[in-house]
């Protein structure tokens, strides 16, 4: 499946567990020798009352992750075509919290992607040593880079949306340092878990243009948690309106959040069935 071109390898627990190990989802993502995805998404039975599933995902580099929101949507579709669930809306358990992914009736989905975080130790980022700079009602943190041989520094904006983001705002997406930064970024130490590098170029209130360089995966075509970030980050620093036009390589998503700390964010976008079919995995370790 695909959301906007962040494509995904959908996998169907709810009859039993795989038992696949970091190298086999790692085997399932190789565009080579195996599937080919960005990330590969997991259907497991509900984990406790009032959850309708359990959402496991996996980066292309094997390694678990909390949070993927381009995946959320083609989540409940997924489990809608496989006639797991006939509910418009489900409600999801994820490593980074509780989700609910919802069709609508266009044959987008919207999910609620709860509230951003922004205790940077629950992002976690060590800010130790450093002096932001304020912006908005907000801050931005200087992180130094090793870039083209010289040392950088690049202001970023940090939070969490179940899973880390620094945000950053470029002149211009299409030329921005991207491949060249955004491993820096994503590996930085000031970042224990790592990081997804987003880098924003702002158009209106209403509209923004997005490149994000993803922990474990590299950039993508999209990133549905990173257009949250991107966003709730612009509305803190005082440069967007409360809906906003995410556009990206891969496609459009329309980004919501009130600017209330408690609000949750709300992400539409596509969600497609690219095909269906069976595989023979390799044994492994």
């Amino acid at each position: 499946m695909q959301g906007a071109g962040n494509d995904f390898v959908m996998l169907d627990e709810t009859r039993g567990s795989l038992g696949l190990t970091t190298a086999q989802y790692r085997f399932l993502a190789d565009r080579h020798f195996g599937v080919g995805a960005d990330q590969i998404l997991t259907v497991r039975p509900s984990p406790a009352p009032g959850i309708d599933f359990e959402y496991v995902i996996h980066n292309a580099d094997g390694g678990e992750v909390e949070q993927c929101g381009n995946g959320a949507r083609c989540f409940v579709r997924f489990v809608r075509e496989q006639g797991l669930t006939a509910q418009d809306t489900v409600r999801v358990k994820t490593l980074g919290g509780i989700i609910e992914p919802r069709m609508q009736a266009d044959g987008r989905v919207t999910v609620d992607m709860g509230a951003p975080v922004f205790a940077l130790d629950r992002i976690p980022f060590n800010a130790d040593g450093l002096l932001p700079e304020t912006a908005g009602s907000w801050q931005k943190w200087p992180l130094a880079l090793a870039v083209s041989a010289h040392e950088a520094t690049v202001l970023v904006a940090v939070l969490s949306m179940g899973n880390p983001h620094a945000v950053q705002l470029v002149d211009d997406v299409d030329t921005a340092q991207v491949a060249e930064a955004g491993p820096l970024i994503e590996q930085h130490p000031r970042f224990p878990r790592r990081v997804n590098a987003g880098f924003m170029q702002v158009d209106s209130r209403s509209q923004v243009r997005l490149r994000v360089y993803e922990r474990g995966a590299g950039e993508t075509l999209a990133c549905g948690t990173g257009a949250c970030a991107a966003v709730v980050a612009g509305i803190r620093l005082g440069l967007l309106d409360s809906r906003v036009e995410v556009l990206t390589r891969g496609g459009q998503l329309t980004i919501e959040w009130t600017g209330m700390l408690d609000a949750s964010v709300l992400m539409t976008g596509p969600a497609t069935t690219v095909f269906s079919s069976e595989i023979d995995i390799p044994d492994l370790p």
